[in-house]
């Protein structure tokens, strides 16, 4: 999703690498899926393409204005407490 994006912007991967503040290779790994980039850096290049992750609504994340934080449209808005102690003993 994330090559398709790019490429129908027209934006070289030099370009979405220096908006995203990372190097092409490391852009060229987020493209392929592998398993080492963090998951910040694809979360990241993911809101400034403007691909949806947590919502339906795909204009949201291109619609911020300047200042605004992306990431605040990916996290969830509320997390629930833990209802008690997990027993992970084996």
């Amino acid at each position: 999703m994330i090559a398709n994006a790019r490429r129908e912007r027209r934006w070289t991967a030099r370009d979405l690498a220096a908006r995203a503040g990372i190097s092409v290779q490391t852009l060229r790994n987020v493209e392929r899926g592998e398993p080492t980039v963090a998951i910040g850096v694809v979360f990241e290049i993911a809101a400034l393409l403007g691909i949806p992750l947590f919502s339906d609504d795909r204009g949201a994340v291109s619609e911020l204005r300047v200042g605004e934080s992306r990431r605040a449209l990916l996290l969830p808005q509320r997390v629930r407490a833990s209802k008690g102690v997990v027993d992970d003993n084996f």
